[in-house]
């Protein structure tokens, strides 16, 4: 045991090694240590076999680690650690015709399930994609639950479409059999129908296996306990590493019972806590016992730590999503100049919808990023759905847009009919869209004619009002007409996910709007072309833009957590069930406990949601820790009482024009306005009191907004620095004002297009 260094908390749960154990560990206390040694001292002091340990985990790269670890202790070939999945193949590998199965079964990915699915879905006459999207979720969680199609059609037989749902996960199952595959979800309830079935199997493996370890214990679910259990029948030798106040995927079926029951189901079991945190300052541990603390369902920890001083958790609030997204901008720039690295800072939330801002800030700031837990913004697929129908009305003649949304969402027009349309086009010498307009002309039936009409009329419309309307306008017509938002409206948290990027969308066109005053359709796709460029991004430091569920297990110096809005964090679902508001929770101190140095937690006072920009609420998890901060009350309006500035990150008092009295302003109006009164943490107090003290860690008042703003400095031959590119000379311009482009010949990074107002230019001759 001497050369894996263990504190008193630690080697208690190491050194016992008989019967059922649970080790509650706290975020950063060293669980992976633990499991190590434990395994280590069984092998290397007790003369266990490496054949006679399982160590199951929940990732690759767990497993992977461990294994590295317990390399210089013991031939791991012989031992087994894995994820349950790969257990599972194992076992299923060893007795295949026990489940009707050849020792060579496929494994379908989730795309090849998704395929046959949708396969399966046809057959059964079935063709609305809104019902196929429902169908795919009920077959996941009925697998998920171990149901059979006739368990789960009974366990839910009030459910719309239950028919349907039964008939096409019925007929999935039988292609599964006759392709000899399983998907996921099959490795493991087969191998659990394996292990019940058939004695000799469970006896074989059980009395193989005299110590059986698992990580991740607060990640199990029904059917993976299930296992667990049948694996450590013989021997009774359990140990099982977990944190019920991290337990945060209740939505794909883990259950928190799991361990906050084990006593239940192991009366005799040893029961040890890891409280000591290696990773964070005790102001953020403080922070993270004060919110967990409001959790009923739970064992019950507090993590502590000896380190000396560190920065208390700051809270900003902004005006809006841009000024949220700004405030970490300019920060990450600041401290950058003091030494760390980009790839020191994470901003971390709730729903990946909230990205849009932070990547056109970043960008805006020259600060690499990449954005985890789901798509960059302008590349998912439901956004680059709307962009492409603005690419065809501001250019009928881009073919390739026109291609993309002349079925979406769903009008019949198949791969026959774009056939067609292509020859005719080809043929005629027309553009896509000519060719669409040609419609009468083709061999089409009339049937599909009167659609490709229909189309060509709505896209004219559409033109017709782009000459008229501000873009803003325009694209809110198009998404409430276009069918784009009905599309997503199939009651899943996909769709859901869906419709809240779209509506950040048309928070982006808003924010462009009222910057950009004067501005038309092609001056906007352009500016999402310039932040959407990212071919140059240095990839070997950035910043980690990611949802909460993404960075489980991973740690960074410096975080910010935002959006802490009531319906974001918590979610508008948990707002009325208990046991999903403890899990947002969860979720809540999770983001916190990633920072080890220092934490950020932002909100926006109105933010675009559900189709119109509104006030919002602070999160009642901030409301929770008002003492912690020492925040003051707020109304029912989401606003302050008075007009102050605060220590901790914020300023109100604020109108939204402009953003006087120091709030934080946006970059496209730096021209117009002076900086003269903004400082992080707090700006100009409307009375004529003097400043108080900032706290805001060891962070300075803010840079001057970018120096391309004042775009009368700009013309050919002048010479310009940019953050990232660096020294360059100024070699075109077109546009005007806010809408001007500057092309910049870059001694290292060659000729860039840059928005003049936007790109953090110095001039510097």
């Amino acid at each position: 045991m001497e050369d894996i260094a263990l504190n008193e908390e630690q080697t208690a749960p190491v050194m016992q090694t008989e019967g059922a154990v649970l080790v509650l560990a706290g975020a950063g206390s060293g669980k992976t240590r633990v499991l190590t040694a434990r395994i280590a001292h069984l092998v290397r002091d007790l003369n266990v076999a490496p054949e006679n340990i399982l160590a199951i985990t929940f990732t690759n790269k767990a497993a992977n680690e461990m294994k590295e670890r317990l390399s210089f202790t013991t031939d791991t070939r012989r031992m087994w650690v894995s994820t349950i999945h790969s257990m599972c193949v194992r076992i299923l590998r060893m007795y295949p015709e026990k489940r009707g199965l050849t020792s060579d079964f496929s494994i379908y990915s989730e795309q090849e399930r998704a395929t046959v699915i949708k396969q399966a879905f046809k057959e059964c006459g079935l063709d609305e994609d809104a019902q196929l999207k429902n169908i795919k979720w009920h077959i996941s969680n009925a697998k998920m639950l171990g149901m059979t199609p006739g368990e789960y059609a009974q366990s839910r037989r009030t459910e719309r479409d239950i028919r349907e749902i039964t008939m096409v996960y019925e007929r999935y199952a039988r292609h599964l059999k006759k392709n000899n595959a399983l998907d996921f979800d099959d490795l493991l309830t087969e191998a659990r129908a394996l292990l019940a079935q058939d004695r000799e199997a469970r006896e074989y493996l059980a009395g193989k296996f005299r110590y059986v370890h698992v990580d991740e214990f607060q990640d199990t679910n029904a059917v993976q306990f299930d296992i667990i259990k049948m694996l450590s029948s013989v021997h009774g030798n359990l140990f099982v590493v977990g944190d019920d106040d991290q337990s945060i995927y209740g939505w794909r079926g883990a259950r928190i019972e799991n361990i906050l029951g084990f006593e239940k189901t192991y009366p005799k079991a040893h029961i040890f806590k890891l409280q000591r945190n290696y990773r964070s300052t005790a102001p953020i541990l403080a922070l993270a016992n004060a919110s967990i603390s409001h959790n009923a369902n739970r064992k019950g920890k507090k993590l502590w730590t000896d380190r000396q001083g560190g920065d208390k958790p700051v809270f900003y609030e902004a005006p809006d999503e841009t000024g949220e997204a700004l405030y970490a901008a300019r920060l990450i720039s600041e401290m950058r100049r003091e030494g760390y690295r980009l790839s020191d800072f994470a901003v971390l939330m709730r729903v990946n919808a909230l990205t849009r801002s932070y990547e056109q800030e970043f960008t805006k700031y020259g600060i690499n990023y990449k954005v985890f837990g789901g798509f960059k913004f302008f590349e998912r697929k439901e956004i680059k759905d709307v962009l492409a129908y603005l690419r065809v009305i501001a250019n009928p003649f881009d073919s390739e847009a026109l291609m993309r949304i002349i079925n979406v969402p769903r009008r019949g027009v198949g791969e026959k009919t774009l056939r067609t349309l292509s020859e005719y086009a080809e043929r005629e010498d027309l553009s896509l869209y000519d060719a669409v307009l040609e419609a009468d002309e083709l061999s089409l039936p009339e049937s599909m004619k009167r659609k490709l009409r229909d189309f060509s009329d709505y896209i004219k419309e559409l033109v017709v009002m782009s000459q008229e309307s501000p873009v803003d306008e325009l694209c809110s017509y198009l998404v409430k007409t276009s069918g784009m938002y009905e599309m997503y409206m199939d009651g899943t948290d996909e769709g859901a996910a869906k419709r809240a990027n779209l509506d950040e969308l048309l928070s982006s066109v808003e924010e462009f709007s009222r910057l950009n005053e004067g501005a038309v359709l092609s001056d906007y796709l352009q500016q999402v072309t310039l932040y959407s460029d990212v071919d140059e991004m240095d990839e070997s430091d950035y910043v980690t833009i990611a949802t909460i569920h993404a960075v489980k297990g991973l740690e960074f110096r410096c975080v910010f957590v935002c959006g802490l809005e009531d319906n974001i964090i918590p979610t508008t679902r948990a707002q009325n069930d208990p046991d999903a508001l403890e899990e947002e929770r969860r979720l809540m101190y999770v983001a916190i406990t990633r920072a080890r140095e220092k934490l950020w937690l932002t909100r926006s006072r109105e933010r675009y949601l559900y189709g119109r920009r509104e006030p919002t609420i602070r999160s009642r998890f901030v409301e929770e820790l008002k003492e912690e901060l020492s925040l003051p009350e707020e109304n029912d309006s989401g606003r302050y009482a008075g007009d102050f500035s605060y220590g901790y990150g914020y300023s109100y008092g604020a109108r939204r024009t402009g953003y006087a009295q120091g709030a934080v302003r946006r970059v496209g109006r730096a021209s117009e306005q002076s900086e003269e009164g903004f400082t992080f943490g707090g700006g100009r107090r409307a009375s004529p009191a003097p400043q108080q003290p900032v706290r805001f860690g060891n962070v300075g008042g803010a840079k001057p907004a970018a120096a391309g703003a004042d775009t009368s400095r700009f013309a050919v031959g002048v010479q310009v620095k940019h953050p990232r590119f660096g020294n360059g000379v100024i070699t075109a311009m077109r546009g005007a004002k806010t809408n001007l482009i500057v092309t910049v010949r870059f001694e290292q990074g060659g000729s860039r297009d840059l928005a003049a107002v936007l790109a953090p230019l110095e001039i510097i001759g």
